[in-house]
């Protein structure tokens, strides 16, 4: 999943509100194998207050009217690659929700946590795919303190909540995708525990995302503060993702996060 960044303040500086530059920045990442694209028009940073919602759908919508012809000079990788990519949203307003799946947005990757069955609604109404993140509270509020006495315990609990309240909406199984959420409402021990067992979560029999691109947690153990450093920390919770079963890796760079996985893939397969 490769990740395009429509907006001014993004947390790894990749972001950008020209249009012409963020697609060319998705085909770019189409070319070195990325199966999705998820767009985000809003920074989930925490210490910026969140945009107008016509502002957000605003931005969605210049990349969105143009996606198709720029998808048609791209070509796949291999014939291992979806084709053509799948096209996420990555929001959480409803009111936004619903304007991206009317523009043609496939997957909604929601951060907002699901709070109510409403995201899922819209999903269902429009046959479109559901990320559910595991979080605490509304997008764009701190939530640096919180601690977990079993994160694994935690997931496990909002993961049987959620996929409940997801299919009570109309969506299927098929439809839902489900992610952790590294650096949500998490501190550092908390995210090594969840990438350690992400196998756990194989019990829901869902696609899992591990979105590890330049996170936290790597600057918390390598000790580097700056996001664009921590690519080969990247690589290496991809490799150990694969390992425990996750199947999605949201990526920067998408080119080295292709080429590790498929050497890794290899190895498994081939290899025995």
């Amino acid at each position: 999943m490769g990740i395009v960044n429509v907006n001014d303040d993004s947390f790894s500086g990749d972001g950008t509100l020209d249009l012409e530059e963020a697609l060319q920045l998705a085909k770019k990442q189409v070319a070195a194998g990325a199966d999705v694209i998820d767009v985000g028009a809003e920074s989930a940073r925490t210490n910026r207050d969140a945009i107008p919602v016509d502002e957000e759908v605003a931005r969605f919508g210049g990349f969105m009217e143009r996606w198709g012809e720029t998808m048609l000079t791209a070509d796949p990788v291999d014939a291992q690659q979806v084709w053509p990519p799948v096209l996420s949203a990555n929001t959480w307003r409803p009111e936004v929700v619903e304007a991206v799946l009317e523009m043609g947005a496939e997957m909604i990757n929601d951060l907002g946590g699901l709070p109510t069955a409403c995201n899922a609604r819209l999903a269902a109404k429009h046959g479109a795919a559901l990320l559910v993140m595991h979080t605490m509270g509304e997008p764009k509020i701190p939530q640096t303190e919180q601690q977990w006495p079993d994160v694994v315990a935690e997931l496990d609990r909002f993961f049987r909540e959620k996929l409940a309240l997801a299919q009570s909406a109309g969506l299927s199984e098929e439809q839902l995708v489900l992610d952790p959420g590294i650096d949500f409402a998490k501190q550092c021990d908390d995210n090594l525990r969840v990438l350690k067992q992400v196998d756990h979560l194989a019990v829901f029999e869902r696609p899992v995302l591990l979105p590890i691109s330049r996170k936290t947690v790597i600057g918390d153990v390598l000790g580097i503060e700056e996001p664009t450093a921590r690519d080969a920390g990247t690589i290496g919770l991809l490799a150990s993702g694969i390992l425990s079963g996750a199947q999605i890796f949201r990526m920067h760079d998408v080119a080295a996060g292709w080429q590790a996985a498929k050497i890794l893939w290899a190895v498994v397969q081939r290899g025995k």
